[in-house]
């Protein structure tokens, strides 16, 4: 079954077309891998779906539904959550507080608020049990009660994770997760996106540049170019794509 339909997406910033005609879909269950070189509009391309960006032309189905009218603070509660490029930890709180503030502001209130509801004591047992439990999970448990600021950024990475997952998503999107992290955190943090997906019944979308990490974990992968789709199929597919060979990976090991 399809979970997510993109269709003639367009979007102009001015004269400058960070997506053209941009159509693909992502069946659900599976991890569907973006990728192509810098610049090639994959951001864009989750900035729309996460309704940050409202697009030129195009549409977007969610479970059959039209995703374009539904405003950006309304899709937690259709089951969509994402993590940026850039970590938005909050770092003078622990790490069950960030998960906290997650499980609110994704779901019913901003993020002031959530702030507001985890100082005050006692807020909600069973929010703090859950992402105690979601903190257990990617391996973080031990860390629940120190805060964010100093940790490792595997870890940090980790934690926005479990924050994404702490609104209980069917659709998770990962944008770069691996960025900047060391080859031996690369590979762990692949078997754990695998993981959660099958624990959590998960659809993934990821966008990363370490294609080791995106060839063993996706379902399918497509591939961008200067905003339009150049391939997509299998990772064995793409990987021998001359097309692929020629603009993103130079090789076909």
């Amino acid at each position: 079954m399809t979970l997510l339909d993109v269709e003639d997406v367009t979007m102009r910033f001015g004269g400058i077309v960070a997506l053209d005609g941009l159509s693909f879909s992502i069946e659900e269950g599976h991890i569907c891998g973006l990728i192509g070189p810098n610049g090639a509009g994959k951001t864009t391309m989750f900035n729309v779906v996460s309704r940050i960006y409202q697009p030129t032309l195009g549409s977007v189905r969610f479970r059959g539904e039209e995703l374009l009218t539904v405003p950006a603070h309304a899709i937690a509660r259709l089951g969509i959550a994402r993590t940026f490029q850039n970590l938005a930890l909050f770092p003078t709180m622990t790490l069950l507080e960030n998960v906290m503030v997650g499980a609110h502001s994704q779901g019913r209130v901003g993020f002031g608020k959530a702030i507001s509801r985890i100082s005050a004591a006692g807020d909600n047992r069973r929010t703090r049990d859950d992402a105690g439990d979601l903190l257990h999970e990617l391996g973080l448990g031990h860390l629940a009660f120190v805060p964010a600021a100093g940790l490792p950024f595997g870890t940090l990475k980790r934690l926005e994770i479990a924050r994404a997952l702490a609104a209980r998503p069917s659709f998770l999107l990962l944008d770069e997760p691996a960025a900047g992290l060391p080859h031996g955190e690369v590979d762990e943090l692949g078997h754990t996106i695998s993981t959660i997906r099958d624990q959590f019944n998960l659809t993934v979308l990821l966008v990363e540049h370490h294609m080791s990490m995106v060839m063993s974990i996706s379902d399918r992968v497509v591939v961008m170019e200067f905003g339009r789709k150049i391939a997509e199929g299998t990772p064995s597919e793409v990987q021998n794509n001359e097309k692929v060979i020629e603009a993103y990976l130079g090789t076909t090991t």
